[in-house]
């Protein structure tokens, strides 16, 4: 017989653990008795009814069938015959309700039963655990999309980083991580909240990342009064992550130098952005109608001769000394190819004597 004792401490573990409503484990429970009788006794057609009562320590298994005259499906039909001395007090396309709790407590396989509907709730179970685990963490984020929060480092394990927040658990993806990072035990991070998805799929999800590119301007909002007040843009970034980033700046303020701005003195603000992205070098250019001027402040630290551009081909012909070039390609062509994100156009280096 079921042992209702062990039962309801199971259950009340459970629900005080993972926060899952008592009576929603119990709905789980007696649909996976349900299930395991229509398995082993009935047929997929079958309507079963269970009902659990902690308080009174009953179990109640009942099948719902409709009197006919002729049976087809004897899942859910029952004869006059069959109804023996009862058959009086019922016509034809009555619902019946039969209880079978009885019988299947006296049949020899009661424990092997009990054991595969048990095997079918926890599973259940488990994969509400995980529905609940992730509603909370989309919960905690949803207003907080394609902005940074501040987090402990809870775990390392396996290329996979669990982070703290607010006494939850949450991971950072090897695939959004960035390996000039040390991420160890206690350590702090400003993380991305790159993408949270709509809660009514049927898979939320939060997915955070230190690599993408919407990582800096989030930490320069931090830094930069006048970037959330509005008086500073940025307009563009590109990123070749834990190696450089190029950002492009406007104002409508003619008093006022967006890239000044964004450095400060002693450069403590771009300085402080830079500390949290593992010393990330930051390129900050300048925006402004003159596409060539911006080509140019786009390539620094070289010193740029001249800029030939061909709009229609969305070319721009970059003239430099041979000694500049080193300084224009940086490692592996970074900077040039970062510097032609940035600016939309092709970038063709010509080498002057």
């Amino acid at each position: 017989m079921l042992d209702f004792k062990k039962l309801e401490a199971t259950i009340n573990l459970i629900s005080i653990e993972k926060k899952i409503p008592k009576e929603k484990l119990i709905d789980i429970i007696e649909s996976a008795l349900k299930t395991a009788y229509k398995k082993d006794y009935g047929t997929k057609d079958s309507k079963v009814n269970v009902k659990i009562n902690l308080e009174e320590k009953t179990l109640e298994i009942s099948l719902e069938k409709t009197v006919v005259k002729t049976v087809e499906n004897p899942g859910t039909e029952i004869s006059f015959e069959e109804l023996w001395d009862d058959a009086k007090n019922f016509e034809e396309w009555d619902i019946i309700e039969i209880d079978v709790t009885d019988d299947i407590i006296a049949w020899d396989n009661w424990e092997s039963f009990w054991r595969i509907a048990s095997q079918a709730a926890r599973q259940v179970i488990i994969q509400k655990i995980a529905d609940s685990e992730k509603e909370k963490i989309y919960d905690l984020f949803v207003w907080k999309e394609w902005k940074v929060v501040n987090m402990k480092v809870d775990l390392v394990e396996w290329g996979k980083v669990v982070f703290d927040y607010n006494w939850n658990q949450v991971i950072l993806p090897k695939s959004e991580q960035v390996s000039k990072d040390n991420y160890v035990a206690d350590a702090r991070f400003y993380i991305l909240v790159a993408e949270v998805t709509n809660k009514e799929l049927w898979n939320p999800k939060v997915i955070l990342s230190r690599k993408r590119k919407e990582l800096i301007p989030a930490l320069f909002d931090i830094f930069v009064p006048e970037i959330w007040e509005g008086i500073v843009t940025i307009d563009k970034v590109v990123r070749y992550p834990w190696v450089k980033s190029k950002i492009l700046v406007s104002t409508n303020y003619d008093q006022i130098d967006p890239v000044w701005t964004l450095i400060w003195q002693k450069w403590i603000r771009v300085k402080s952005v830079m500390e949290e992205l593992s010393w990330e070098k930051i390129d900050i250019v300048a925006n402004s109608d003159d596409i060539r001027d911006v080509i140019k402040r786009a390539l620094i630290p070289a010193n740029v001769l001249k800029v030939n551009i061909n709009d229609e081909k969305m070319v721009a012909d970059v003239y430099i000394t041979n000694e500049e070039k080193p300084k224009i390609i940086w490692k592996s062509w970074i900077n040039i190819n970062l510097a032609s994100e940035l600016v939309w156009y092709k970038i063709n280096l010509m080498i002057v004597d």
